[in-house]
């Protein structure tokens, strides 16, 4: 499984979100075969939105830091799930894309928390990255509760679940260039 890395500036920052957005988009469109319409949906919402995200990444990338090295996946965080249906497809793809998006809002906080967004568009994208994704990473879980039990949860310390509510986040706010 693909590790997370620190983000240490707004390039690495974009290089590294790039493919981690593409992982997702490749696991989010096997659920077009699921038997639920809400994870049909939320398959097609992912696939939307982090490939019109990729797009913008990688104009930004081609933009500010042309003399970069491209982005390349450093290994995938989500499992192949073609060969998967029904309850376990829907079951593994919720397993695996919460922390999935955890990393995604962790790698977000990371940039704002410590200053690192050069261009305050990348700075508004990071905070809609993390706050979106963690509303998806709820609903996710409620859903991987309601339908598999609780004992089927990915560990997600309290201290994260506290870091990203909405008076948490107020506090990272003041980055904000």
């Amino acid at each position: 499984m693909g590790q997370m890395h620190l983000v240490t500036s707004e390039y690495d920052y974009l290089s590294q979100m790039v493919p981690h957005h593409e992982d997702a988009i490749i696991a989010a469109r096997q659920l077009r075969r699921s038997n639920r319409p809400e994870m049909r949906q939320l398959g097609q919402s992912i696939v939307t939105t982090q490939t019109a995200e990729v797009g913008k990444m990688k104009d930004w990338l081609e933009q500010w830091y042309r003399q970069s090295p491209a982005p390349s996946p450093s290994g995938t965080t989500m499992p192949d799930l073609s060969g998967l249906s029904g309850d376990q497809l829907d079951k593994t793809f919720l397993q695996y894309m919460i922390p999935h998006h955890m990393m995604a809002i962790m790698m977000s906080q990371q940039l704002l928390m410590h200053g690192e967004a050069q261009h305050a568009e990348v700075a508004a994208f990071a905070r809609r990255v993390r706050d979106d994704q963690w509303a998806e990473v709820r609903t996710m879980r409620e859903n991987l509760a309601r339908w598999f039990g609780k004992q089927n949860m990915p560990c997600i310390s309290g201290a994260l679940q506290t870091a990203f509510t909405p008076r948490a986040r107020s506090v990272s706010a003041g980055n904000r260039r």
